[in-house]
């Protein structure tokens, strides 16, 4: 008895499994192969978004071996790079034949601070961790803090992320009575809760706009009241109270 033909659409199909196979094979030792040649040794680093951390330390996290491949696994290079201090968010991809582009996002600064010793200033975030930023190589124009206060550093990290424009006129900033936060802006003076959230920023900013466009005079905005801005021609004391319209 003679075995029947397989249908040809039955043929075609297991032709096309195998060729996939076969592909798949490919796909998934070819990196391995190519590895070993010489050609696709890194020859050229490229760094994009560094802007405040120093370029050897970012080469330095990479820990790339001599001779290393383009075709090495850029995932462990991204979490070496992503585990340096005051880096965000990384990734690296690879250009053939001989190159790699690291891709980086810094953590934003928010003030400058007094250092450990109080020797010199340094660069914190938004929860006053010191940030391996140089003020001096990087140029940062940031309010300074009185002191590394996660509240105080907060607060200035909070109305960079709402209002960009207010955050480039406070010049300093400090904890007061209850935690409360006073900025320095020019000549002028804002009292927030260190729990402020984005709608007191804003209240703020627009009752800074409408006393500018009315021409009033002020020293000092109070928004540490739920629901309103106390207006003041004079200013109180830190922890103090004296209001005016």
């Amino acid at each position: 008895m003679t075995a029947r033909p397989w249908p040809r659409w039955r043929r075609r199909a297991l032709a096309g499994l195998g060729g996939s196979a076969v592909l798949a094979l490919l796909w998934l030792g070819a990196p391995l192969a190519l590895r070993r040649l010489s050609v696709f040794r890194v020859r050229q680093l490229e760094l994009v978004g560094v802007r405040n951390l120093a370029p050897d330390a970012v080469i330095a996290a990479l820990r790339l071996e001599p001779g290393a491949s383009v075709f090495g696994d850029t995932r462990l290079l991204a979490d070496r790079v992503r585990g340096l201090a005051g880096v965000a968010e990384a990734r690296v991809v690879r250009h053939l034949p001989a190159a790699l582009t690291v891709e980086l996002r810094e953590v934003e600064p928010a003030a400058l601070a007094p250092g450990p010793h109080g020797t010199r200033l340094v660069a914190v975030d938004g929860a006053g961790h010191a940030l391996p930023f140089d003020p001096a190589r990087s140029g940062l124009d940031l309010p300074i803090a009185a002191s590394g206060d996660s509240g105080v550093a907060g607060v200035l990290a909070l109305i960079q992320s709402v209002d960009p424009a207010l955050f480039q006129t406070i010049t300093a900033a400090r904890r007061v009575a209850r935690g409360d936060v006073l900025l320095e802006v020019g000549s002028r003076r804002v009292k927030v809760r260190r729990d402020a959230g984005p709608e007191v920023i804003r209240a703020v900013v627009l009752v800074a706009q409408d006393l500018a466009a009315r021409g009033r005079s002020y020293v000092e905005l109070d928004a540490r009241f739920a629901g309103q801005v106390i207006v003041r021609r004079k200013a109180t004391a830190d922890g103090g109270g004296e209001g005016g319209a």
